[in-house]
């Protein structure tokens, strides 16, 4: 839609005619003119905003950017089973942590963030996703996608936060809202 297909008449201009009426006084026209504003972005699927809010597409991936390189930052940061940081961590506890840090709040264990994320496919993955592992008991462990097919991740007793390659099949990806 162009700037000037999107122009409201305001009440100090002449009215615009409207289809079918013979005359409009220019509150009714401009009434008519947000009305189908409206219904066109509903027909094709889009959302009215309010004048300097942002999609919730391009405000998700700021927070995921900044979670990600927080990931990144806490490379070596010993493992410790229950830790939530700042200087050790288990895997859902490096999420949760980074995450707070990007100011999203996040669940504690790999399993609740499962449930709170919105799923995304494989295709559509991005950089700051979190990677869920499955097993057969559900959600095993937790990562942040760093691009690559890789993740960023506090992997087991004896370990470190690093850096590793998605190394099985059995896994999805959500986005933090």
């Amino acid at each position: 839609m162009s700037a000037t297909q999107n122009q409201v008449p305001s009440p100090h201009t002449s009215p615009t005619p409207v289809p079918g009426h013979t005359s409009a006084s220019p509150c009714t026209a401009a009434r008519i003119a947000r009305a189908l504003t409206a219904l066109t972005l509903a027909a094709v699927g889009g959302t009215l905003l309010a004048p300097g809010a942002v999609p919730e597409a391009q405000a998700a991936p700021a927070a995921a950017g900044k979670a990600l390189n927080i990931a990144a930052s806490k490379k070596g940061s010993p493992y410790q089973w229950g830790a939530t940081g700042p200087y050790r961590f288990d895997c859902s506890g490096l999420t949760l942590y980074s995450y707070k840090r990007a100011g999203k709040k996040l669940p504690r264990t790999a399993q609740a963030q499962y449930n709170k994320t919105r799923r995304i496919s494989k295709s559509y993955r991005s950089k700051g996703d979190l990677v869920f592992f499955h097993g057969r008991g559900g959600v095993y462990h937790v990562g942040i996608y760093a691009g690559n097919n890789k993740i960023w991740h506090s992997p087991k007793s004896g370990s470190w936060v690093k850096l590793d390659r998605i190394w099985s099949s059995s896994v999805s990806y959500g986005r933090v809202r």
